[in-house]
This record gives structure tokens, sequence and C-alpha cells, in this order.
């Protein structure tokens, strides 16, 4: 396969990458300091509003490094490997680990909401809780496929 078959997909993960990078160094504070005002009897909100946002956005990135370095192997012809089906386990465990932040997250977003009497902020919340779930159940499936494929793979070169 050429080398800049993936170009497009590696192109559009550095794009998600940028605005998700953004809100992180100007949204979030901003979030915080609003939790932080709705709340001023609960200074501690602030710190786990940040806390909440800041560590889902690890998994988030890590993720998408797994992403660039399955579609690495797609480029160097190293799809049906191992190293895939790692890098889809990871991507599975990372959609997991997002998800399980913001469940850990649902009470401050229902406080927010609460007080500020904007129900869309829950429904953001659970958006994220899905989209993760949504995410995790993909790449199990596609984790599964790609096993049976190489074991498909191996019977037949070893048929051959």
């Amino acid at each position: 396969m050429e080398r800049g078959s993936t170009l497009f997909l590696k192109a559009a993960l550095i794009l998600i990458s940028i605005p998700v990078l953004a809100l992180c160094i100007f949204a979030v504070p901003a979030i915080a300091e609003f939790a932080a005002e709705l709340y001023p009897d609960h200074a501690y909100l602030k710190v786990l509003v940040l806390l909440d946002l800041y560590a889902s956005v690890l998994p988030f990135y890590f993720a998408l490094y797994q992403a660039f370095k399955l579609l690495s192997y797609i480029d160097r012809n190293k799809a049906f490997s191992e190293l895939s089906v790692r890098a889809l386990k990871l991507i599975k465990y990372c959609a997991l680990a997002f998800s399980g932040v913001y469940v850990l997250g649902m009470p401050l977003f229902y406080l927010l909401a609460e007080r500020d009497d904007a129900p869309g902020i829950i429904v953001i919340g659970m958006v994220l809780i899905f989209a993760g779930m949504v995410i995790a159940f993909f790449a199990a499936v596609l984790q599964k496929l790609l096993k049976e494929a190489i074991e498909l793979k191996s019977e037949i070169d070893l048929t051959v």
C-alpha cells in the first residue's frame, strides 16, 4: 500500500486534536471558574471540574495516538498483525476510560445544571458518556474481526 494512502485520515486526527487542545487551554478554566461562581461555598468544585475535564483528555489523546499508530501500520502493510490488534485494544480501553471519567463526573454536571437551570448540561455529559461507549464497542468489534482475520490468514499460509 502506498505511504500516503492514509494521509487524509492522519490529517483528520491532527485536525481533531487541535480544537480539543484549544478547549483545554481556554474553555476548561472558564468552566471551572463558572462552577466556582455558582457555588462560592464549595471552592473545591473548581478543582473537581478541572480534574474531571483534564482527566478525560488523557485517554482521548492516547486513543488518537493509537489511531495514528494504527494508520502507520496500515501504511507499512502491517494491518493484519498483532500490533494492530493491540492498538485497537488500547483504543477500546481509552474509550472506556473516557466514558468512566464522565460517569464519575456526572454529579458535577448535575450540580451545574441544577444551579444554572440548564438541563442541556446533563445531556452534554450523557452524550460524552455514550460517545465513548460507542467508540469502545466499535473498537471491540474491529479487534475481534481483526483477530479472526489474522487467524484465518495464518491457517491459509500454513495450508499453502
